[in-house]
């Protein structure tokens, strides 16, 4: 694990803990008994019960348009200029997704059910996995584990933790949050086994959004290929494809690459596969003029770029 990713694994955890312990904690949440939000805890209410017109509108402009535009504007110019950043390195629902198919390639060479042919037990850049079939109770309680903790995170973000996780503890929710539990748990075991990755391209509204913003932006950042050694790629296993969560071909041009994560793995498994060869990755995030080749290359397109674009190491290579 290169530098990169034990910083991506260290934003995941923190987020992920983050998630679930906001409620508990009052640092976010939507209380459904009290009829506001709670913000680092205070009470987030709209301030306009006993106030005149004048200072409502001032209040929801202050508490509710303005907060609001600066959140989307923030996530506007982060998308714009570096993709779904979100999804590889804070998303809890993606972490889910990585350490399933984590657990998925351990039990059966594949990291989703629907996929046609085990990846290579020995890959060139030095990943070895040799599947048992043991390693699927551990699937299945990954599965179960996460679905019910992500059902039972997301109540307490509705209705007060301490009596959300209390009334589970022992064993006696009300009727309502057994409903909630029971079908939230199915319904998550169902996608994170099955699903979760047609959820994260198709079916989550922020991973979309992201999308969709960071397509427009030519320059954006984005995971280049020094086209001039590509015959470099003759000997090789496709480890970078092997290596990306979502299933993608790395060395694709950028719409083809539209639901990539900026997890950067592509590049570790290139820069493992040519290490031992000492030569440098031919993957690595370009931005800026760098970038055109993959946003462009397309149609007959062929942008002007940069020949130094390959020319320096990538940051986090060691």
């Amino acid at each position: 694990m290169n530098r990169v990713q034990k910083q991506r694994l260290a934003w995941r955890t923190a987020f992920f803990a983050l998630f679930v312990l906001a409620p508990p904690l009052d640092l976010f949440r939507l209380d459904l008994t009290q009829g506001h939000f709670i913000f680092l805890g205070m009470p987030w209410t709209l301030g306009v019960r006993d106030a005149g017109s004048v200072e409502a509108s001032i209040n929801i402009m202050l508490r509710v348009f303005l907060p609001l535009l600066s959140f989307i504007g923030f996530g506007v110019w982060l998308s714009w200029r570096y993709g779904r950043l979100y999804c590889g390195w804070l998303c809890p629902h993606f972490s889910v997704v990585e350490t399933i198919n984590a657990l998925m390639r351990r039990a059966s060479g594949k990291v989703t059910l629907w996929q046609r042919q085990p990846l290579p037990e020995v890959q060139r850049d030095g990943t070895e996995i040799h599947p048992r079939r043991a390693a699927w109770l551990l699937v299945a309680l990954a599965v179960v584990g996460f679905s019910l903790l992500w059902a039972v995170t997301l109540l307490s973000y509705l209705l007060p933790p301490g009596e959300v996780w209390g009334n589970l503890l022992r064993g006696e929710p009300t009727r309502n949050q057994f409903i909630f539990i029971s079908v939230a748990t199915v319904l998550l075991i169902v996608e994170f086994s099955l699903a979760r990755h047609l959820f994260c391209r198709f079916g989550c509204a922020v991973g979309l959004f992201q999308s969709l913003v960071w397509m427009a932006n030519r320059r954006a950042m984005v995971v280049g290929f020094d086209r001039r050694r590509a015959i470099d790629c003759a000997g090789c296993d496709a480890s970078c494809e092997h290596a990306c969560p979502m299933r993608l071909q790395p060395r694709q041009i950028k719409r083809h690459m539209f639901t990539c994560t900026q997890c950067q793995q592509c590049i570790q498994a290139c820069q493992r596969v040519n290490l031992p060869k000492g030569r440098p990755a031919l993957l690595k995030m370009v931005e800026g003029q760098c970038a055109l080749d993959v946003s462009e290359r397309d149609f007959g397109r062929r942008p002007d770029v940069p020949r130094g674009c390959f020319d320096r190491p990538p940051s986090g290579e060691a």
